[in-house]
């Protein structure tokens, strides 16, 4: 008899864990090599893992919504022996995160506090001083509007003093006593505070989010709060590099086999700005800076259902026109079909987003963190434009676009972030109308 311990595989660069999704197979099912095990979520992708022996499921050592490090043993499959389910040996995987109980997770998830949150978590004791709460007992959380402090108020009774759905229900029902629990120590009257302001949400149509929405939101919140955004604006003449692309799209096709959209000229000319300014090419780390050697220029991105992601254009700043323009059809095709991995959303240092493509004039985008700016770039429109010639000053038809950049003001000052904008229209203005395809 052999028995081989699935681990949960690499998904990805960068990626330390993952969250179980749902199990396509049982305790006793036999299941093929490359056979669909189990579907899991990374960040803002979720992706089906195969197995990689043929057998028969002996053991599944762990529950939908947990979350597993890479690398750890997820399962025990037997890989020489027919499939026998019986009622005593067979473990039903109920995928459901309401009717799982959540008591019997061998993975406890760890909440982190931001510095807010911890540093009021000290000023009061708590009835659960445990700092684990499982995916379920955060939903109904969320659900409630329960923040962290409240949880850790409330009484636990599962084991080793974790916190069950159960207690958190009981709480709600015997109306959220800790709710409005007054600070032990007193805390700094110049702190700012939410406000728990109650509001009439009206009626209607009510549309449950999905994973994914859930997570833009948690991701532009948290960017809100923790960026303090400051947005810079200028206006570039298009004009040059509207009239060669339409020039030689078509040439460009019939020579490389790649369709040639705008988007692989911004890229190019945010990547040129970006290696003028490296500072804009950052993250922070609490009191440091951390200036990145790579320039990856993520391209906010629609999917079709409506959620909105960002593919990575890896070392932009060293590849050519043909290069760019075949990473972006490519990126920009597994969006259209659902079909991004992992890698193709890690990683980026600074993202563009083209507001342009849904006919805005101009955005103030919210920085993609941990990075420190963000550029949008609007509709490309024919307007009348005083221009200098020869002959002085005249009235031209002339193609314009608004640049409009966020920035994180902790770390990029003004003079930085309006150069930087500045110096990306003047790439686009100063674009070579006699360029080579």
């Amino acid at each position: 008899m052999s028995k081989v311990e699935f681990k949960m595989p690499k998904l990805g660069e960068s990626i330390t864990d993952a969250a179980i999704i749902t199990w396509f197979k049982n305790v006793g099912d036999t299941i093929e090599e490359d056979e669909m095990l189990l579907e899991v979520a990374t960040d803002k992708v979720d992706s089906e893992v195969p197995s990689t022996v043929s057998g028969v499921i002996e053991e599944i050592l762990y529950d939908a919504n947990d979350v597993i490090k890479i690398g750890e043993t997820i399962a025990i499959i037997k890989t020489d022996g027919k499939a026998s389910v019986s009622k005593k040996s067979t473990k039903k995987v109920d995928t459901k995160p309401e009717t799982k109980k959540v008591e019997k997770s061998k993975k406890k998830r760890t909440i982190i506090p931001s510095a807010a949150e911890e540093s009021q978590s000290k000023s009061f004791s708590v009835s659960n001083s445990n700092a684990f709460f499982s995916p379920l007992v955060i939903k109904i959380a969320k659900e409630h509007h329960i923040s962290f402090e409240e949880l850790a108020r409330i009484p636990a009774t599962g084991h080793e003093g974790r916190l069950r759905k159960s207690d958190v229900f009981q709480y709600i029902e015997d109306g959220r006593p800790f709710k409005f629990a007054q600070a032990v120590a007193q805390q700094d009257p110049t702190a700012y505070r939410i406000p728990q302001l109650k509001f009439d949400k009206g009626k209607g149509k009510v549309i449950e989010m999905d994973r994914m929405r859930q997570m833009i939101a948690d991701h532009m919140v948290y960017s809100k709060h923790t960026s303090p955004h400051v947005t810079a604006y200028v206006e570039a003449d298009m004009t040059n590099m509207v009239n060669w692309r339409n020039a030689n799209k078509i040439p460009f096709q019939e020579k490389h086999g790649e369709r040639l959209t705008f988007t692989p000229l911004f890229v190019e000319a945010v990547a040129k700005a970006v290696k003028d300014f490296p500072n804009i090419n950052a993250s922070v780390d609490g009191n440091k800076i951390i200036v990145k050697e790579n320039i990856n220029i993520g391209m906010a991105t629609a999917l079709p259902s409506g959620n909105l992601i960002v593919p990575v254009v890896r070392n932009a700043d060293t590849k050519d026109l043909k290069t760019l323009a075949a990473n972006v059809n490519e990126l920009a095709n597994k969006a259209r079909e659902n079909n991004l991995k992992a890698d193709d959303i890690q990683g980026s240092t600074f993202t563009i987003s083209n507001v342009g493509t849904f006919g805005s004039v101009m955005g103030t985008p919210i920085i993609n963190q941990p990075e420190v700016a963000i550029l949008a770039l609007g509709i490309i429109k024919k307007r009348p434009e005083v221009i200098t010639t020869e002959k002085g000053d005249e009235i031209a038809i002339r193609s314009m676009m608004y640049l409009s950049l966020s920035f994180d003001h902790r770390v990029v000052d003004g003079f930085l972030g309006g150069s930087f904008v500045r110096r990306v229209a003047d790439y686009f203005e100063q674009f070579d109308m006699n360029r080579e395809i």
